[in-house]
């Protein structure tokens, strides 16, 4: 049993950080069978009021899902998208990117409800990694958006997939999910400004990375180092050990002080040889 999970602990561990998102989300997934009617604590309300009692779930709906198609197709362009952005970016801007994604779909999604109950309906609840993915893919789009990506038998430029993207949701918001894909477009918006901002040479993601290291850190046990044996000094008297120092007669003890008082002035005796020093005046 202890070699099988040093096994799957091994194989976590090679994992990149957004290939253990996509495990994260299969296993949610599937505990979601055994733990469906807690779920509702997770999914991300339309209505703020409803949101301000759970506020996790600004994050947590990001993890769950409908069905299998839903999750599978959000995990297939989270796999490739990965790829792709892992080559390119450090590991901490793809977190930034994804989580700051779901933040902004999730805060659309619940601005639009509340603007516009009439177009959207009834109060609704929001789930699904969509938000996030389309963080990173329109991210990716806007950084370098003349890159070919190879489509089948031709080349398609990367901003033609991302306008295409966009383009689809715009409509989708006219259909039976129209929460959704203002989450989606939610997604996008923070994906695009991501990318034209670390442009012009600022990382607009840095601030949530500092708090969410400051989260992480909370958690972790504190790193003690190895106890040191501390030596202390012995006490020295005109450069002498004191039990040299005592072996001395009168007349050499006083020599010595002496010496060290021309060499480095009557402040640089301790309070043992001034001591001294004084008796032996008397």
């Amino acid at each position: 049993m202890s070699s099988l999970n040093q096994d799957i602990k091994g194989k976590l561990n090679r994992l990149n950080v957004l290939e253990k998102i996509i495990a994260i989300n299969v296993v949610v997934f599937l505990l979601g069978f055994i733990l469906k009617p807690y779920l509702m604590w997770f999914k991300l309300p339309s209505d703020f009021s409803d949101f301000i009692f759970k506020p996790w779930s600004i994050i947590s709906y990001a993890f769950l899902h409908y069905d299998f198609l839903h999750l599978f197709f959000n995990m297939l362009w989270l796999y490739f998208l990965g790829r792709m952005f892992l080559n390119l970016f450090n590991p901490k801007m793809a977190l930034n990117i994804y989580f700051l994604g779901a933040i902004s779909g999730g805060l659309l999604f619940m601005l639009g409800y509340s603007l516009f109950p009439d177009f959207f309906g009834v109060s609704s609840t929001l789930l699904g990694a969509s938000a996030a993915v389309r963080a990173l893919l329109i991210f990716l789009c806007a950084y370098m958006p003349n890159q070919d990506m190879r489509f089948f038998t031709f080349n398609l430029k990367l901003w033609y997939i991302g306008a295409a993207i966009v383009v689809i949701d715009l409509i989708g918001l006219f259909g039976v999910n129209a929460g959704g894909n203002l989450a989606h477009l939610g997604g996008a918006l923070l994906g695009y400004a991501y990318a034209k901002q670390l442009l012009k040479g600022q990382d607009i993601g840095k601030g949530f990375e500092r708090f969410m290291d400051s989260i992480v850190n909370m958690f972790k046990p504190s790193k003690k180092g190895p106890l040191k044996t501390v030596h202390k000094k012995k006490s020295k008297v005109g450069g002498y050990a004191k039990g040299e120092f005592d072996q001395f007669s009168n007349q050499k003890k006083i020599d010595v002080i002496l010496d060290k008082i021309s060499k480095s002035g009557y402040d640089s005796l301790t309070a043992e040889e001034k001591e001294f020093l004084f008796k032996a005046g008397k």
